[in-house]
């Protein structure tokens, strides 16, 4: 779909209805600009809340705070060097 806009003096730019119903976008969504050359990609960034839940995670590994994980797997990476 090629779908025009125009920016305007503030640098802003409206993005078409036409591609927010494409792109599912709703007020307050973040969008990921990508300059590639002389083109720039416009996307969705995702709401990784909407994912919590779809990892398995093993009952013993619930609810362990971040640096105790990040610990574990450093004292395991080191194991495996020798």
């Amino acid at each position: 779909m090629d779908t025009r806009a125009r920016v305007t003096s503030k640098g802003q730019v409206t993005i078409p209805k036409s591609v927010r119903d494409a792109l599912g976008l709703h007020e307050g969504d973040e969008l990921l600009f990508r300059v590639q050359s002389t083109t720039a990609v416009l996307a969705k960034t995702p709401d990784f809340r909407e994912l919590a839940g779809s990892v398995p995670v093993p009952a013993g590994k619930r609810n362990t705070p971040w640096n105790e994980v990040l610990r574990r797997t450093r004292t395991q990476r080191a194991g495996r060097r020798r």
